[in-house]
């Protein structure tokens, strides 16, 4: 396998890589990154600690080019770290933050046991007022991942890796930071935008009850309004204001103040729903007009970082570029990204479709390519499609109750996270039969804990009747429209096509074989044949039949799959933007 740098990681500051602030919706001027030089162990879980091996860079898992230690940490193994670092209070209160640490983790500081988490993808927060001192610390941490071992949330990462399946990555991934804030001091900020009233509402979850909190927004540094009230609920009433869209990412500021402590938001005035455009036909709406979402499937890995991108800026050219090919949505395929990706999502005007981590044991390859490939995309009820109560769990990988439980755990973690995103959608709860249960459950579960989001509640295959989205996966076959029913008026979407594949010598993780649905040598047959994908045998389907989304496979390679429209290391562009922007512009009502 070829160890591909990206740009951005050819200058890697190794000293304190990714300092950027890690949670730009609530942000406050206390910020120290605890990022770069920590000590490091991998022994066999059986054995005792023997003392650490060498350094890591943090936030790289230990299985990256990145970290400096290029080394797989196994089921049956223990990561240890430790990291020493100055520290002088200047504030009432300390919080340590963890981005993400895959799976499991213990923490320390100083000798004294912080707690315990469980869960890859979702951060987490300690206080250690009592426990940080004025001077030198140690901070120490014990990981273990079970990997496709398990049942929990774990994606696509398993240590059998090829084809779709990738490297699996362990331990902090994401940037570990402390913050210092006064002894009352605002948790949490949850923003709902509603523009058919025109007001913001605002809930806050603040360490004091007694606080009056103040309300500013502005805009472009002006004060557009503040609002004071006695209660952690407001509806915030903005007068004339600019809606957000792809076209026109429109972001305001909003400043809250709770006593002594002061955090700094953003939001975007948007509505998404489903509705019907001009002829009946149901569609995707945006701001309660028709609106075509025309998107890529996203990965999210990186050549020399895995699930950790080498920099802001790697984050941004992917979303910037695939933003000049004229696409205008991402489906983010089962990984959560830090919260700063979603950020230049909104900044930038880029449409999110956020899947759910896949989990259940081994993928059941009965569930998840058997059945579903009497599909074909041909008909309205789709021929092998199982039903996934109790008695298919096993057929499903999901006998285990316990990860079951923790779907609904991580569930409500990645809603609560990414909630505030202005950029986010659409939620998907399950992707092609990888350890779906219960998805007409599902569906109601996202539903309740986020009304203000669409939801295609099984991607492409098993489909279950209930959702937002009636969702097809076609990559062998030309895409049948279905027949609209009595029964079911869902929006139809294509949610993964495409795939078409070109490996390119010198950019390539596996110099031996490659994967992809279907094999070209050269950018001019590539660009040949999708132009005959989309203007040929998508486009009529948008405005005759009525579909109403797409998400073509996929931004860039990764690892043996090299169906990207970027290489595994972002140093080659397949096709020209300019062609695929020309291709794209059509692709609209």
């Amino acid at each position: 396998m070829e160890q591909l740098l990206t740009r951005w990681g050819k200058t890697l500051d190794k000293n304190c890589p990714l300092n950027d602030y890690p949670r730009p919706q609530m942000e406050r001027n206390s910020f120290i990154c605890l990022n770069g030089a920590w000590d490091y162990a991998i022994y066999p879980t059986k054995d005792d600690f023997g003392g650490y091996q060498g350094e890591i860079t943090v936030p790289f898992s230990p299985e990256t080019i990145l970290s400096g230690v290029n080394r797989t940490v196994t089921p049956t193994d223990t990561l240890y770290y430790r990291k020493k670092f100055e520290f002088k209070r200047t504030g009432d209160r300390v919080l340590l933050h963890f981005g993400a640490v895959d799976y499991a983790c213990e923490v320390t500081l100083n000798g004294k046991y912080l707690g315990s988490h469980e869960g890859g993808y979702f951060p987490f927060t300690f206080e250690v007022s009592e426990e940080i001192n004025d001077g030198e610390n140690e901070l120490t941490l014990t990981v273990t991942d079970p990997s496709e071992t398990g049942s929990q949330a774990s994606g696509k990462q398993t240590s059998k890796r090829g084809n779709i399946w990738y490297t699996p990555q362990s331990g902090i991934w994401q940037t570990v930071w402390l913050e210092e804030v006064p002894e009352n001091y605002i948790e949490n900020v949850k923003l709902t935008p509603d523009i058919d009233t025109g007001v913001l509402r605002v809930e806050v979850t603040a360490a004091s009850s007694a606080c009056g909190i103040t309300y500013t927004v502005k805009d472009g540094g002006k004060v557009k309004t503040t609002l004071c009230v006695t209660g952690k609920s407001a509806s915030i009433a903005l007068g004339d204001y600019t809606l957000w869209t792809p076209e026109n990412p429109k972001l305001y500021d909003l400043y809250i103040k709770c006593g002594e402590d002061e955090v700094k938001c953003y939001f975007g005035m948007r509505k998404f729903s489903v509705g019907k455009d001009i002829y009946g036909t149901p569609r995707l709406m945006l701001n309660n007009e028709a609106y075509f979402q025309n998107g890529l499937l996203d990965q999210g890995y990186w050549s020399d970082g895995l699930y950790t991108a080498p920099s802001d800026e790697a984050m941004v050219y992917d979303i910037e570029t695939m933003k000049e090919m004229g696409f205008n949505m991402l489906r983010k395929h089962i990984k959560i990204e830090p919260l700063r990706w979603y950020y230049h999502c909104d900044r930038l005007g880029m449409l999110v479709w956020q899947d759910m981590i896949n989990g259940g044991n081994e993928v059941n390859t009965l569930s998840s390519a058997v059945f579903p490939a009497f599909q074909l995309g041909t008909c309205s009820k789709k021929v092998g499609v199982l039903n996934d109560g109790e008695k298919n769990y096993k057929i499903f990988s999901r006998t285990d109750p316990k990860g079951r439980q923790e779907y609904y755990t991580d569930a409500k973690r990645m809603i609560d996270t990414l909630y505030n995103s202005v950029s986010i959608c659409l939620w998907v709860p399950f992707n092609e039969g990888w350890g779906q249960f219960d998805a007409v459950k599902a569906e109601k579960f996202f539903r309740e804990n986020d009304p203000t989001r669409i939801i295609d509640h099984a991607s492409g295959w098993h489909d279950q009747g209930v959702g937002d989205i009636n969702s097809f996966h076609i990559y062998f076959t030309p895409f049948v429209f279905p027949k609209y029913s009595e029964k079911d008026k869902r929006v139809i979407a294509l949610t993964e096509f495409g795939g078409y594949s070109m490996s390119i010598d010198g950019h390539r993780f596996n110099t031996e074989k490659t994967f992809g649905y279907k094999i070209f040598k050269d950018k001019d047959k590539l660009q040949k044949a999708l132009h005959h994908l989309y203007i040929d045998r998508i486009k009529p389907l948008i405005y005759a039949k009525g579909l109403s989304a797409l998400v073509y496979t996929e931004v860039s390679d990764v690892e043996d799959e090299t169906n990207g429209l970027l290489t595994f290391d972002r140093e080659i562009t397949k096709v020209d933007i300019d062609f695929m922007r020309e291709i794209n512009e059509q692709m609209t009502l």
